[in-house]
């Protein structure tokens, strides 16, 4: 995506626009570029709701093998560093 090109005046002047906005910005001041802004927005509520329910179903897997977060990443990380020797 190509990046518009904005005063800087411009820029704080309509600052909230561009925020809201998708579009990256290139800030120019006297003709030159002197920064660019990337707008970001948070997660969604979709996004929200999908990790709750992921979170609830990791605890749900965790107390039926009665095992802890912590021991379950502790067993991740050796498995990789298995795989990685043997790919040595």
């Amino acid at each position: 995506m190509k990046a518009i090109k904005v005063g800087i005046r411009e820029f704080r002047a309509d600052l909230a626009g561009f925020i809201a906005s998708n579009t990256p910005v290139a800030v120019t001041r006297h003709g030159h570029t002197v920064g660019y802004f990337i707008p970001t927005h948070g997660p969604s509520q979709d996004d929200i709701h999908t990790l709750e329910q992921a979170g609830a179903a990791l605890d749900q897997v965790l107390q039926q093998h009665q095992t802890e977060a912590e021991t379950l990443v502790a067993d991740f990380k050796q498995q990789r560093q298995r795989k990685a020797s043997a790919l040595t």
